[in-house]
């Protein structure tokens, strides 16, 4: 009979949205009057901007014609995207990257996943706590829960940041402006990590999924601003907040050609590694869709991001607003579209969860399901519409949260 890669037994049994999911809709079933407000997954409501449907237009119609009709595309992403990037997203910011070391594909979820294709199960895997569910689960799926991942505590009195971790990781997971606490690292903290790293032979990979949110201009928005992390890190990009790709699918992910590891036959490339890997198991991003993302890079595209980022940010600002009216402790929402907010009264995370759903018809995601350290709290988003996230910031002012406690 087969057998299966017994590290998926090691995982939880559902995944934490998936189990949201599965909450909500029980409650929807018991209440199908009830009006659910959802600020828990980071899905977004603003629809994709003009010259983005125009650019999917525009390319849906060039597949129509014999001419114009393309197949499978290169496997890094075509070269009139990765250009753009290069020059926008880094070169006019004073970051030295190349078009040959930006690699185009499906999300970040994707490749933060699948990275570890490129890795010796032998590394020692430092990852925030809390944490974005899938840098755990993908390392367990691929060398197990206790033998090679370090669990890095990131807790309110030090600001959310990482701890120094108690072993020397050979791999890192850094994810700024944070999922899910919604802080961020100032420039001298960042270039710790990158000193750390290069003193360590360590691999940071960076998260920077979110960088479109950051306001203050102090805070990096990738870590190839710090000097000389190109020997030392690898940086995921995404579209789907920014740019409203979250059901169309586009992101990016860079990995310096200066990046070096060790192998059996001496140093090896860690872009030429990643290209071997996504020519292998990746067909590439559909052509309609890079044409898509190529349209944030002009002009209007440009400015209808920043628009939609606007948007997003008023809800923060709003959701913030409420909950300091509520006399409630928070952190984020400045820099970044997500707040955390520590449960009242010492609640626990699904408890709060739960009474939030029931008294209030608000969906949000308990902390622990980002691991341990976020127990006690409890993730609000920025992505829903102003009149919902009004609404909402409405029903918890009026709420009488105290009644919980009377209760027990």
């Amino acid at each position: 009979m087969v057998q299966i890669n017994e590290y998926y037994s090691q995982l939880k049994e559902n995944y934490l949205f998936s189990s949201i999911a599965r909450r909500v809709e029980n409650f929807c079933a018991l209440h199908p009057q009830a009006d659910v407000i959802r600020l828990g997954i980071g899905d977004v409501t603003q629809p994709l901007t003009p010259s983005v449907i125009r650019a999917l237009h525009d390319a849906v119609d060039e597949m129509a014609v014999k001419e114009s009709f393309r197949g499978y595309g290169p496997e890094q992403g075509y070269a009139f995207l990765r250009e753009k990037i290069a020059e926008i997203d880094y070169r006019q910011r004073g970051i030295n990257i190349s078009a040959g070391e930006i690699f185009i594909s499906d999300g970040s979820k994707s490749d933060t996943g699948n990275i570890g294709d490129i890795l010796g199960e032998d590394n020692i895997v430092a990852i925030t706590n809390p944490v974005y569910p899938v840098y755990l689960d993908s390392n367990i799926m691929r060398v197990g829960k206790y033998t090679k991942i370090v669990l890095v505590s990131c807790r309110e009195e030090n600001g959310f940041l990482p701890e120094r971790p108690s072993l020397h990781p050979d791999v890192i997971y850094l994810c700024y402006p944070n999922n899910p606490t919604g802080t961020v690292m100032s420039k001298t903290q960042l270039e710790w990590w990158v000193r750390y790293a290069l003193d360590n032979g360590s691999l940071i990979l960076f998260d920077a999924a979110y960088e479109a949110f950051i306001r203050d201009r102090k805070i990096p928005r990738s870590i190839f601003e710090i000097d000389r992390a190109e020997h030392c890190a690898i940086e995921f990009r995404s579209f789907s907040k920014n740019a409203g790709f979250t059901g169309l699918r586009c992101s990016y992910t860079v990995v310096p050609k200066a990046l070096k590891a060790r192998s059996s036959v001496g140093e090896i490339s860690i872009n030429s590694l990643w290209n071997r890997r996504q020519s292998t198991k990746f067909n590439g991003t559909p052509y309609i869709v890079q044409k898509a993302a190529e349209a944030v890079y002009s002009p209007e595209g440009q400015a209808e991001v920043r628009e939609t980022v606007t948007y997003y940010m008023h809800n923060a600002d709003m959701i913030r607003a409420g909950l300091t009216g509520k006399g409630w402790k928070f952190f984020g929402g400045e820099n970044s579209p997500y707040i955390w907010l520590k449960c009242p009264g010492g609640m626990d995370s699904w408890t709060f969860f739960d009474r939030l759903l029931e008294e209030c018809h608000i969906v949000g995601t308990p902390g622990v399901g980002f691991g341990i350290r976020g127990e006690g709290y409890f993730r609000l988003t920025a992505f829903n519409s102003h009149e919902k996230t009004a609404e909402a910031i409405e029903r918890i002012r009026g709420w009488d949260e105290s009644k919980f406690f009377r209760e027990q």
